[in-house]
């Protein structure tokens, strides 16, 4: 009698990501390695074979954000013995060892800096029966070179730079993520017209600090330049960016997001505080004048411009003063929305060992009515666009009562998250293109409860409908010697904090 041969079956895998931008599109890049190596993606997030924390340390919880995920996994690993556990991103490069000092279960612990090496160290794991710790000091391969596995139909990340230069004594992200690299334009731009040839109508450019995008090869304009040329790429409706630095903020890159018709006029530009006492001591180059100035500017040139930003509160030394100056640039500003953050100490930055740290009832009476007042002004702005026409983006999981609510939900070319109801309208999917009147202004969201005005099906439509993402094998080696969320919700970082 002959027995068949059975066929193992593939190891599964859930990746599960905190932090910024950055750290979503690493996930990408940690998919797509894993099923290049034959991995799955587990149906069950909770069953899974293999699941990769990528870790964020710009939050004073995020030590005990992870610990605590790494907690309820044990009794799981205790008794699926074969599971493995991987900890990356910026937490890991910072503890390092430590993380299986604390958490004996983890299998491999991996640093920003070498997310390639990931199901190698996987494998020496199983093989080894024991923890393999790898961080690198210095990139090992630029990560948009590693095959990627896209969550959108429709949308991408594309990473310009990885690193920054920048010394800000609140963050710790220079010291992780290491000092800039960027890549060369070319690369960049094929992989835009990669993603494009798939379907993708929208690419976001991403960097610790975009606009310093061309100081390895000697080009101060080059951020500018890119946008124009991402201008020419014949399929790509919408480009976005993040996160700009006021203090490498020139006019070319405002002159090019005005008069390239694809790039979205809408920009998020973190002033972290309106007092020039506080910007000095948080390192951070510029002055409120110079950032008003930049947004006086970006408002000649486009009337429409949606303008979002980070702003932290309670920052060591921070006075009554410096407080009501942050107030009154936030009123100046008129912000479309804002990431907001209470100061939080992060061991290894200058701002720890500061004097004057501010007590927790201080810091939460300001947060709050810093809340409140970007509220007023969000409401107010977004009640401008009620009668206006709008094209939206139609998305996926945007809107979290759509299901009761009969609408669906995406994103105005200004980056505005907008409700819209179908009005009776059948077939419009995620990745199509809806025009839509405003109705309703809330002050984190519009809302459109008329019918369409308009639908356009579109590539990316037809993807999302046969359950296609991007895959993109990676793209060659650049290296040239990379809306608010509800005030009571811990926000997702922007870009870093930066």
């Amino acid at each position: 009698m002959t027995i068949a041969a059975q066929t193992p079956q593939a190891r599964t895998y859930d990746v599960r990501t905190y932090g910024c931008q950055m750290n979503v599109h690493d996930s990408e890049r940690i998919a797509g390695l894993l099923e290049e190596a034959g991995y799955v993606r587990a149906a069950d997030a909770d069953a899974a074979d293999v699941v990769v924390f990528n870790t964020c340390a710009v939050r004073e919880n995020a030590d005990n954000r992870l610990y605590g995920n790494l907690g309820h996994l044990r009794p799981t690993k205790l008794a699926k013995p074969d599971m493995q556990i991987a900890v990356g991103g910026c937490l890991a490069q910072k503890d390092r060892g430590d993380i299986v000092k604390r958490a004996p279960w983890v299998d491999v612990v991996f640093g920003t800096h070498n997310i390639g090496s990931l199901p190698a160290l996987l494998e020496r794991a199983r093989h080894n029966a024991a923890a393999e710790v790898e961080i690198l000091e210095s990139l090992e391969v630029f990560p948009s070179t590693l095959p990627t596995r896209r969550e959108s139909s429709y949308a991408g990340w594309v990473s310009i730079s990885v690193g920054c230069n920048n010394t800000c004594t609140f963050c710790i992200v220079p010291a992780l993520r290491g000092k800039e690299k960027d890549r060369r334009p070319g690369d960049v731009l094929a992989e835009v017209r990669a993603l494009v040839a798939e379907g993708v109508l929208e690419v976001t450019l991403l960097g610790q600090n975009v606009n310093s995008y061309g100081v390895e090869f000697g080009d101060r304009l080059a951020f500018g330049k890119l946008l124009r040329a991402c201008g020419e790429v014949d399929g790509l409706e919408r480009v976005r960016f993040t996160s700009p630095h006021p203090k490498d903020f020139t006019d070319d890159v405002i002159a090019a997001m005005a008069e390239t018709p694809n790039v979205c006029h809408s920009l998020h530009m973190p002033l972290q505080s309106g007092s020039d006492q506080l910007l000095k001591a948080m390192r951070r180059s510029y002055r409120a004048e110079k950032y008003l100035g930049i947004i006086e500017k970006v408002r000649a040139a486009m009337p429409d411009a949606a303008i979002t930003t980070d702003i932290i509160v309670g920052f060591p030394g921070e006075t009554d003063a410096d407080f009501e100056q942050t107030l009154e640039v936030v009123r100046a500003a008129r912000f479309a929305s804002a990431f907001t953050f209470q100061y939080s100490k992060r061991p290894g930055t200058p701002a720890a060992t500061m004097a004057d740290q501010l007590p927790k009832q201080v810091v939460q009476e300001r947060y709050e009515r810093l809340i409140a007042t970007l509220e007023d002004i969000t409401w107010a702005e977004n009640k401008r666009q009620v009668g206006r026409t709008v094209e939206v983006l139609v998305a996926v999981g945007e809107g979290r009562k759509d299901e009761r609510t009969g609408r669906m939900s995406g994103r105005a070319r200004d980056g505005r998250l907008v409700h819209f109801a179908t009005g009776g309208m059948t077939g419009i999917r995620p990745g199509d293109i809806v025009h839509t009147e405003i109705t309703y202004a809330a002050p984190h969201h519009l809302n459109a409860d008329g019918a369409p005005v308009a639908h356009r099906r579109t590539r990316a439509g037809d993807a999302f409908e046969v359950g296609r993402t991007p895959r993109t094998p990676g793209v060659v080696l650049g290296l040239p010697t990379i809306g608010v969320p509800e005030p009571s919700a811990a926000p997702a970082d922007s870009a870093c904090g930066r």
